[in-house]
């Protein structure tokens, strides 16, 4: 059988992962700046000789940061006018413009977090940042629709959508690459989000949030700790009163506390300092019933650390002041999560070769923001696996078989959807 991810596929991968695209959010001292515009235009180019066309290849408006639910580090970030120029999304297509039933559409983002690394391939095995997570799977996606548009249907009777995003990575979560694109109607029938999922076909993708809990004092002289606001005792106490009572809290739902920082010295007692606490939950409702649990959990830890703490040497001032000197804030919340179902759609997947969810929670991704859309089925799927492809880490790989695997589910499920599309019930 002949090899549907070609040498020059192999080629373009290279490419991709030669080409830095971290996330501003993301980016550390030794990262080499983006160059996302031109991995865009490169890939571009090779979708061209797969007869897609390009709608746009631009920023999203400075306007879209200004709605609910962004973040508040991409906020931040996106008060210097470069941090948008430089993270253009892309929309591609292959057909005319047509309604959403003769519509599929792919999304993929070629952002990456941070520790580029010198890309290599030995011959089976792609290696490089971002090789499963995910330029490998959006070549992988090209191959595979490049080989179903030799299908006369592909194109004429049915179109194809391919959104490549910036803005996945940093915790930016699609607020300027996938949602400023679904909310201007480019989706389809059926939406296909490719992330590494080992080929299952996830339907529902996990929201999160994040608080930050704040610690604003005085600092004081290690010869005299009583007399300034000892935050790293207040918000170490906080870090483990709060991973206790929220690990449960809310069935489905993550806790990850992280980003504890109060100061480097051990010759003063550090009166500021923050604590991020990062929640991850399966539904809009579960997300709103966390929320809640988390301001209700930090009042409560405040108060047991202030009756706790009351009558020491050191840390009496810390306890007396504790509720006056700690704030929570919210980088990020609001976001929604997706969970849909649709028999024709996961039947139409598992015919083309996905394999079933079977009971996965899936994991936070850009596919949240087609929750809730009319007359469509939205779907998180491609190769690899998050964790076991080391994405995020250092040493990060793809397979080809696995790549090649992917090229062919994606064929097979855009001939299908050509074949057999159908208009939901």
């Amino acid at each position: 059988m002949t090899a549907l991810f070609t040498d020059d596929d192999h080629q373009l991968l290279l490419d991709l992962l030669n080409l830095p695209s971290v996330n501003p959010l993301e980016a550390g001292p030794d990262d080499p700046p983006s160059r996302l515009p031109d991995l865009l235009g490169r890939y571009a180019a090779a979708a061209a000789d797969a007869g897609f066309r390009t709608v746009r290849l631009s920023p999203a408006p400075p306007g879209c940061l200004e709605r609910p639910a962004v973040p508040a580090t991409v906020r931040a970030a996106a008060r210097d006018p470069r941090f948008l120029a430089g993270q253009p999304s892309l929309l591609l297509r292959l057909g005319p413009e047509r309604d959403r039933a003769d519509t599929v559409m792919f999304n993929v983002h070629l952002d990456t977090v941070a520790g580029h690394e010198p890309p290599a391939f030995d011959g089976s095995r792609f290696t490089g940042r971002g090789a499963v997570d995910a330029k490998g799977p959006a070549v992988a996606l090209l191959a595979g629709l490049r080989a179903a548009a030799s299908h006369p249907a592909v194109g004429r009777d049915v179109t194809v959508l391919v959104q490549a995003v910036a803005g996945e990575e940093g915790g930016a979560l699609g607020t300027y690459g996938t949602r400023p694109l679904l909310e201007a109607g480019h989706h389809g029938r059926l939406n296909v989000f490719c992330e590494p999922t080992g080929l299952r076909a996830l339907p529902r993708a996990t929201a999160s949030m994040t608080a930050r809990i704040t610690v604003r004092g005085e600092d004081a002289v290690d010869d005299r700790p009583d007399a300034g606001h000892n935050a790293t005792v207040l918000l170490g106490f906080l870090a483990q009163h709060l991973a206790a009572r929220l690990d449960g809290a809310v069935p489905g739902a993550r806790v990850c506390l992280a980003g504890l920082h109060t100061g480097r010295t051990h010759n003063r007692v550090h009166g500021t300092g923050t604590l991020l606490v990062n929640l991850s939950y399966r539904t809009t409702a579960d997300g709103r019933r966390l929320k809640d649990a988390v301001s209700r959990h930090v009042t409560d830890g405040l108060r047991r650390f202030t009756g706790l703490f009351a009558s020491t040497q050191e840390f009496a001032r810390t306890a007396r002041d504790a509720a006056r000197i700690t704030a929570l804030g919210w980088d990020k919340h609001g976001l929604p999560a997706l969970d849909n179902r649709d028999a024709w759609a996961e039947e139409l997947l598992a015919r083309a070769g996905a394999r079933p969810a079977d009971g996965d929670p899936g994991f936070t991704c850009d596919a949240i923001w087609a929750a809730g859309l009319d007359g469509a089925f939205t779907t998180v799927l491609g190769p690899g696996d998050l964790a076991a492809n080391r994405a995020h880490a250092p040493g990060e790989f793809v397979d080809l078989a696995d790549l090649e695997a992917f090229a062919g589910v994606v064929r097979r499920l855009v001939t299908r959807f050509a074949q057999d599309r159908r208009t939901p019930a």
